[in-house]
């Protein structure tokens, strides 16, 4: 049955390989569990809803990559897409947790539409790639400060806006700790650093008495707080379109460079360059994400995590469906996901914010019209404590930039409407 759905054979492959894949990758991103609740219980959702949430997104999206596309790679609730929901949309904005994911909602329909009718490739090639590394990169460095924050290393100054928090805190002192010893297991290859780091914060904060035990197994949480809240008639809102957008753009981004990545490694991609079942891929992803914002989480996405489990021999859906089942299991683990402070998934913050930021080694910098547009998106989203406005800055000061230096012929018409669209949406909202 697994030869006939996965076709073992043919990627050279068999199931003891994929399983050993599978558990891979769900060590790289198993701290997604622990992060996720801590960012979305911020705009007041019920934490322990959340956790079943992220579980449930995370083996459903698995399921659906791994089944309609057969490729390896696992999904849960995106970095990134996760802190723009309750940073920007909810605590930003003041837009209730419900409006939020209403907007998810919206986003994966539209992706799901994007998928359906291949109008994907046309929107990534409208936008230039500096401008999607400038994205990623603010995305990170927006994670950075949130990080900081959590960890108590940065702290509010009336006089500077931002300025060093209590560095003898033991908060603080159990963050950087963690930061350090993720950095040295990344360098040894260790797999699950990250998870590795959570657990050992967790259990020093405990034994120091920083933060309570509240347990290790129990039943899962009841998912009633969070399941079908979703408010799509408040998403609508004209004032949220800017919104909807930026979710379905970084959902966008993110997937596309996950796919392309994660296929590069496992040698499914074809010498010209083409992704075979792309269009499957992102339609699995467009659902996933509809499913986790009906369970009540925030985008559900391809995690680039997943060419841990490719790089241990993953290489068909079999390893996706790995992933998922442990996810499930994971459910049951709901008091040790209480149990860890928001100082011990500082460091996984901090960690994902340079992976992210790696991105922008791909600018052409001795181009002014290149480099200053993602200069300003990148440092907008931390500045402005915004990923829409980080974006709407890029998309303005790229269009401004390519005019004034008389190179108009080097826009689309799709990046020029952004453009003015942004203006309007700054100005008016």
């Amino acid at each position: 049955m697994l030869e006939r759905l996965f076709q073992l054979q043919a990627h050279n492959t068999n199931v003891r390989t994929e399983v050993l894949a599978g558990v891979t990758t769900f060590l790289t991103m198993a701290y997604i569990l622990f992060v996720n609740p801590s960012i979305l219980g911020e705009t007041g959702m019920d934490k322990g809803a959340v956790f079943v949430a992220t579980c449930l997104a995370a083996a459903f999206g698995s399921v659906v990559m791994g089944l309609i596309a057969n490729y390896p790679i696992a999904l849960a609730p995106g970095m990134g897409l996760n802190a723009f929901f309750t940073y920007t949309v909810v605590l930003g904005m003041g837009h209730t947790w419900q409006v939020a994911l209403g907007a998810v909602f919206l986003s994966a329909c539209l992706f799901f539409l994007l998928s359906i009718f291949k109008i994907r490739e046309w929107i990534i090639n409208s936008i230039p790639l500096e401008l999607r590394s400038a994205i990623a990169a603010g995305i990170g460095l927006f994670l950075a400060l949130i990080a900081l924050q959590n960890a108590g290393i940065v702290a509010a100054n009336p006089a500077t806006m931002v300025g060093l928090g209590n560095l003898a805190s033991p908060q603080a002192i159990l963050a950087i700790l963690g930061f350090f010893l993720i950095i040295g297991l990344e360098a040894l290859r260790v797999t699950g650093a990250v998870l590795i780091s959570i657990l050992v914060v967790t259990g020093l904060s405990i034994l120091l008495g920083v933060s309570q035990f509240g347990g290790l197994v129990s039943m899962p949480p009841s998912l009633a707080p969070t399941f079908l809240q979703l408010d799509i008639a408040g998403a609508l809102d004209v004032g949220l379109i800017s919104v909807i957008f930026a979710f379905l753009f970084v959902d966008l981004f993110d997937n596309s460079g996950t796919l392309i990545a994660v296929a590069k490694k496992a040698g499914l991609m074809r010498k010209d360059g083409h992704l075979p079942k792309m269009g499957r891929a992102l339609i699995a992803d467009s659902t996933a994400a509809l499913g986790g914002s009906l369970l009540g989480t925030s985008t559900t996405t391809s995690y680039i995590e997943s060419a841990a489990g490719v790089s241990a021999g993953g290489r068909t859906g079999l390893t996706a469906i790995i992933t998922a089942v442990l996810f499930l299991l994971a459910l049951f683990f709901a008091p040790l996901a209480g149990s860890v402070p928001a100082f011990a998934t500082a460091p996984a913050l901090l960690f994902v914010a340079v992976l992210m930021a790696s991105g922008m080694a791909e600018i052409e910098w001795d181009d002014i019209t290149v480099a200053a547009p993602v200069v300003v998106t990148a440092l907008a989203m931390p500045l402005t404590y915004s990923i829409a406005t980080g974006i709407a800055f890029g998309f303005i000061t790229w269009v401004a930039a390519k005019t004034l230096a008389g190179r108009f012929r080097e826009l689309n018409g799709m990046l020029v409407a952004l453009a003015i669209f942004c203006v309007i949406k700054l100005s008016l909202f």
